[in-house]
């Protein structure tokens, strides 16, 4: 093989190389997205947006992002170890293992503030209370998380906790496609449901 022969074998590499770059970029890094976005707002545009929830015309939540409820008449959601808590730019686990003596002391901590906070709650404290998600922004929690802190909204909304409990049986949402994942509670949902109760 001649030089020439080389150098002409590199340049078509080379051209081949960089075309294919070029091709790529511009289907993974524009037309994809671009596609992408327009399908999601053709045919979730609500989820694309965000899910934001409006009272009044007021932006008060997000229905797929999990926020801090502390007041005893509102149901509590899981912990979380994003950023500084409940931070949706900062998304994330605690990254702690199974025998972290750290983890270990804060779920035993957990347990016993969440039966100081609920002391009329039957059972004992649902796992998904204790436990922070991955994302550590789950908008959701089970319905026995819901049904255990079910006596202390009731008592602090002064409200009969068959009335609670019946809130609580209407938000459920079920296994997504009757199979996938597990029943759950939309927390901003319930304490909103809760706030239009008529007593």
């Amino acid at each position: 093989m001649t030089a020439k022969d080389l150098r002409d074998n590199t340049l078509r590499h080379l051209g081949i190389a960089c075309t294919f770059t070029i091709v790529t970029v511009v289907m993974l890094g524009l037309v994809y997205p671009f596609v992408m976005t327009v399908l999601a707002q053709l045919f979730f545009p609500s989820q694309a947006n965000g899910a934001i929830v409006y009272r009044n015309g007021q932006a008060i939540g997000s229905d797929i992002v999990g926020q801090l409820w502390t007041k005893p008449r509102y149901f509590h959601g899981r912990p979380s170890a994003a950023g500084n808590g409940y931070d949706p730019t900062a998304t994330s686990g605690t990254s702690l293992g199974p025998t972290s003596k750290k983890l270990m002391d804060a779920t035993k901590a957990t347990i016993v503030a969440l039966e100081k906070d609920n002391p009329d709650a039957v059972g004992p404290v649902p796992m998904d209370l204790v436990t922070s998600s991955a994302s550590g922004i789950d908008p959701d929690i089970s319905p026995q998380a819901a049904y255990y802190q079910a006596p202390r909204v009731a008592a602090a909304r002064h409200v009969p906790l068959s009335a609670v409990d019946a809130i609580v049986a209407a938000s459920v949402q079920p296994r997504e496609l009757g199979f996938l994942g597990e029943p759950r509670v939309n927390v901003l949902q319930l304490n909103l449901a809760l706030d239009g109760m008529k007593m």
